[in-house]
């Protein structure tokens, strides 16, 4: 078993290795070898688990089942999501080069921000108008395959939830 206090080792460690030029490039190498990015950034958290007294593959195994075993820790499954977030950026900007996955994150800012303006205004809204718009966003985004953009809707498109919500038999023109 893995404790806590181990795994915060293990997210605060491999945060601070796959920031460093060499590990990037580790990974970069591997995919230049037709490896995966994936297999470079579990050899290095096995390389964690080792430096720690903890056999690798013990280690890995209890990952795999940190939901379930600290499924009640709210603050160590925060930790355990930014990791696996770090894990898939490092993976991410491996594959897509520097100046690809520069701009990846420029659209995803972006979006965010596109995102959070849409939640502000929708603020102005009653609740239940609230609810109408978000279920419409989640099925123009089932709708899409859930392609980034699908999340959002313009101010017109909220209007238009509302007014459609207010009078079932508007149509629009």
């Amino acid at each position: 078993m893995v404790s806590k206090e181990e795994f915060l080792h293990l997210f605060d460690r491999f945060a601070l290795l796959i920031c460093q030029p060499d590990v990037k490039q580790r990974i970069v190498d591997a995919l230049n070898h037709k490896q995966e990015a994936v297999a470079i950034t579990t050899a290095i958290q096995e390389e964690i688990f080792s430096e720690i007294g903890i056999d690798p593959q013990l280690g890995l195994a209890c990952l795999g089942k940190i939901n379930m075993t600290y499924e009640s820790d709210r603050d160590l499954m925060i930790r355990f999501y930014e990791f696996v977030a770090k894990e898939e950026m490092a993976c991410e900007e491996a594959e897509l080069g520097p100046e690809r996955f520069a701009e990846r994150l420029r659209m995803q800012q972006n979006l965010q921000e596109q995102q959070l303006e849409m939640l502000k205004y929708m603020r102005s809204f009653h609740m239940d108008d609230q609810s109408a718009i978000l279920e419409k966003i989640h099925q123009q985004s089932n709708k899409a395959n859930f392609e980034t953009g699908a999340s959002v809707l313009t101010v017109e498109q909220m209007q238009d939830v509302v007014r459609r919500r207010v009078s079932p038999l508007f149509q629009p023109r």
